[in-house]
């Protein structure tokens, strides 16, 4: 009789330690899967890059170089056709140049197109490339308010000699043969923070005095679209010392430029 209690109670050990480890299995069952890792940051809406020296028309390359159509036919051709940057990796950058000569000025045209990519799974492509476009804004040093624009604009007549100032020094953003002098027109034409161009933009304007040779300004406009950035600088260096480069028409056809830019990308 004795030995069917001790049975009942082997069973019930079994049983119990049978219960205990089934609950322990179904509780490791129960993760899923063990650790787990956050979803990639989505890629940029751009994979590729369009081929730069084909992303201008004639008819806005013709009103950028004057010079080009003073040219037999086929050299317009190929001046119209441009020269690509020399690059290692299309998918990431390219770039195109074109040059014009004419007898009052020489003219050139650049585009860079940058496609960012990140390589952190937490970053997604688009905010890396906001990260790289903050830096090139930065490194414009944009003028925070008017107070910081230069109070006079240069004119034809800024010296006796009618020659650019001397030490290689540089002037932001300040007029041109328009002449006009004023407050109010100096800072229109100051590098500034550009609104409704792509996801954010910037424009600089750089005249460059290098004692009395012919001075030559330089419009750049930088936007960002998605996880593509893109450089437009378009730049005159008139024939003679005693020019200054038109700050308002280089300002407006960059622009202009630009924004056409940005419908292209947006196709």
């Amino acid at each position: 009789m004795a030995y069917v209690p001790g049975a009942a109670l082997l069973a019930a050990l079994v049983v119990g330690c049978s219960a205990g480890t089934g609950t322990d299995g179904s509780a490791a069952d129960s993760r899923p899967g063990g650790p787990t890792t956050s979803p990639a940051a989505p890629a940029g809406k751009y994979r590729t890059l369009p081929d730069p020296c084909r992303s201008v028309t004639h008819s806005t390359l013709k009103d950028l170089l004057p010079g080009v159509a003073e040219l037999p036919e086929d050299q317009q051709e190929n001046a119209y056709a441009g020269t690509a940057s020399l690059t290692y990796d299309t998918d990431r950058r390219v770039g195109c140049t074109w040059k014009s000569e004419a007898p009052d000025s020489s003219r050139s045209l650049s585009l860079d197109f940058e496609r960012v990519v990140s390589y952190d799974t937490s970053v997604s492509d688009d905010d890396r490339a906001d990260e790289v476009y903050g830096k090139k804004e930065a490194a414009a040093h944009l003028p925070s308010s008017a107070s910081d624009a230069p109070s006079d604009a240069p004119s034809d007549s800024s010296s006796p000699s009618g020659s650019a100032p001397s030490d290689g020094k540089t002037d932001e953003g300040t007029g041109g043969k328009s002449g006009d002098g004023s407050t109010e027109a100096a800072e229109d034409l100051q590098p500034r923070v550009l609104d409704d161009l792509g996801d954010a933009a910037f424009l600089n304007d750089l005249l460059i005095q290098a004692g009395s040779a012919a001075q030559h300004r330089t419009v750049s406009v930088v936007f960002r679209t998605s996880n593509v950035i893109v450089t437009v600088q378009y730049t005159e260096q008139p024939a003679l010392s005693t020019e200054i480069p038109d700050s308002k028409e280089l300002q407006e056809k960059a622009q202009a430029l630009a924004r056409k830019l940005v419908d292209k990308f947006g196709e």
